[in-house]
């Protein structure tokens, strides 16, 4: 056993402290989780030129998620494309064909001809993702090739208005740079694995950037490549966001503030089969809370293709509840 009496205390030495952090160490760690990032996703983001007619056409960005010359980019990107070139950054450029795309989240998937063995990067899980944590872009913005920048990740789950109208769910939102050019290009953990696909910036303001999430990319390639296409449900409607009234709500034992009101039936559809009409509010959809038309478009997906669906309306003040069978949306079609 140790003996405190046998040791003078004067003779020993105080216990250092543990120091903080000094700045450029804190720096230099930053700047090594950056290039690192860099140096592993860098070689697997490519440029898409897409030509709509001769001579002219557009660019943007995009990543390589497999070997054999799987590219993920924004749909926005090929868009009307007749022909589309990739470049990698050693500068070798090679034709692609597209695979499939879905506008309603602003991906799609493209092939690169006759590639093998290209640098390539992974889909991470944008669920694991928390505010503040490291963000980095990649991408070619106006023209600048392979541009890093780096921020963090500012917000989750936001949601942002595709082209077509339709609402893509849990985007992310960044202030790492994005630029016209960025489009299509990774937005990478400081793991090295993609998290989201950069798509948009907002006009006029500055650091608030969107990207797709990784794991809506993971569902929307899955179902390109087993399908050829992103397969939702179809009711045939036309619906608007509409306030319930309150005293309606109150008589019916529900909580809806809004609702979907259906404003027209296709008379084929399935909504006009089950018995649904015009000026019917939809509250809920399998027990799910509908509180606008994005609600009811979200739900219809992919699994309630023809299978039983329990609506929720109210006709006239009153409850009333309709089995409805959607079918596969087919393109063009609403909601």
């Amino acid at each position: 056993m140790y003996d405190l009496n046998s040791q003078n205390i004067e003779d020993t030495e105080p216990i250092a402290e543990a120091s903080e952090p000094r700045d450029d160490e804190l720096l230099d760690a930053y700047s090594g989780a950056v290039t690192a990032v860099a140096d592993r996703v860098g070689p697997a983001v490519v440029r898409v030129e897409r030509v709509v007619q001769k001579g002219h056409g557009g660019v943007g960005s995009g990543v390589v998620i497999s070997p054999d010359g799987l590219v993920l980019t924004n749909s926005h990107v090929v868009e009307g494309a007749k022909e589309l070139r990739l470049t990698d950054p050693e500068g070798r450029s090679m034709e692609a064909r597209l695979i499939g795309e879905d506008p309603d989240t602003d991906l799609a998937l493209v092939r690169a001809g006759a590639a093998r063995n290209l640098a390539s990067a992974s889909l991470g899980d944008s669920k694991k993702l928390k505010r503040g944590q490291l963000a980095v872009a990649i991408g070619n913005p106006l023209g600048f090739e392979s541009t890093v920048t780096a921020g963090v990740i500012s917000a989750l789950g936001r949601s942002l208005r595709a082209r077509t109208g339709r609402l893509i769910e849990d985007v992310i939102q960044t202030d790492a740079a994005l630029n016209p050019g960025n489009s299509g290009g990774p937005l990478v953990s400081s793991r090295g694995e993609v998290i989201g696909i950069n798509t948009a910036v907002i006009a006029g303001a500055q650091g608030i950037c969107f990207a797709v999430a990784s794991n809506t990319a993971q569902y929307v390639l899955s179902e390109i490549l087993q399908h050829g296409r992103v397969r939702r449900a179809f009711i045939g409607v036309a619906a608007q966001t509409v306030a319930v009234p309150r005293r309606h709500a109150r008589a019916a034992g529900i909580e809806n503030g809004f609702g979907a009101m259906i404003t027209a039936t296709e008379p084929n559809g399935a909504a006009a089969a089950a018995g649904l009409m015009s000026y019917d509010i939809v509250v809920r959809l399998d027990g799910i809370p509908v509180t606008g038309v994005d609600d009811m478009i979200r739900l219809l997906n992919a699994e309630r293709i023809g299978r039983a669906a329990t609506f929720d309306v109210l006709r006239r003040g009153q409850l009333r509840s309709f089995t409805v069978r959607p079918a596969e949306r087919q393109a063009a079609k609403a909601a």
